[in-house]
C-alpha cells in the first residue's frame, strides 16, 4: 500500500496542480474517476500486466476511456504508462480527491450510528467536527442497528468511538489495569 501511495503521488500531485492553474478541478476528477475504474477492470488489469509495449498499451487505454479523457488526460495516461504506473491509477484518482478536498477546506465526516440521525443531531455533528477540524463538513450517515447506541464519527485517519458497545470496552479495560 505504502509502495502505491508513493508511486501515486506524484502524479495525482501533477494533475492536481494542473487542475488547479486551469480551473478544471471536477473535470480532471472526473476524468480520474473514469480512468480508474477502467484500470479496475478484470480485462485491463491482465492487458496491463502482459508486458506489451507501453505505447500499444497506452493507446488501448485511451481508447477505452474514448472522449471521457480530454487530451491533457491522455498526455497524464501516456506517461503513466510508459512508466509501467497505470495500475496505481485507483490511488492517483483517491489521493487527486484528497488534495482537492484539502484545497477547498473541507472534510468527508462519516457517522455511523444506531438509529437514524435527526436535522437537528446531524446540524450537531456538523457543529462540532467544523470547530474541530476548522473546515466545511460534508456529512454521510448511516445506520448501523447492532450498534445499540451512540455513533461512531470518522474523518481519515480520526475516529471518534461514542457507542454504548465502546464506552463499554473502554470502562473494562480501565477495571482490569
Amino acid at each position: 500500500m505504502s509502495e502505491l501511495t508513493t508511486v501515486a503521488r506524484p502524479y495525482a500531485k501533477a494533475a492536481f496542480d494542473y487542475a488547479v492553474e486551469h480551473k478544471t478541478l471536477d473535470k480532471w476528477s472526473t476524468m480520474l474517476s473514469f480512468a480508474a475504474e477502467v484500470a479496475k477492470n478484470e480485462t485491463v488489469a491482465k492487458i496491463l500486466a502482459s508486458g506489451e509495449a507501453p505505447e500499444r498499451i497506452a493507446d488501448l487505454f485511451i481508447q477505452v476511456c474514448g472522449d471521457e479523457v480530454d487530451e491533457q488526460g491522455q498526455n497524464l495516461l501516456k506517461v503513466m504508462a510508459e512508466n509501467g504506473r497505470l495500475a496505481a491509477l485507483p490511488e492517483v484518482q483517491s489521493m487527486y480527491v484528497q488534495l482537492v478536498t484539502e484545497h477547498q477546506k473541507q472534510a468527508d465526516v462519516h457517522v455511523t450510528s444506531a438509529a437514524e440521525l435527526t436535522d437537528a443531531q446531524q446540524k450537531q455533528v456538523i457543529e462540532a467536527m467544523t470547530k474541530r477540524l476548522s473546515r466545511d463538513v460534508r456529512l454521510h450517515c448511516t445506520v448501523d442497528a447492532e450498534l445499540v447506541g451512540g455513533m461512531i464519527i470518522k474523518v481519515d485517519d480520526l475516529v471518534i468511538d461514542n457507542t454504548v458497545r465502546g464506552k463499554l470496552e473502554r470502562m473494562a479495560e480501565a477495571l482490569q489495569s
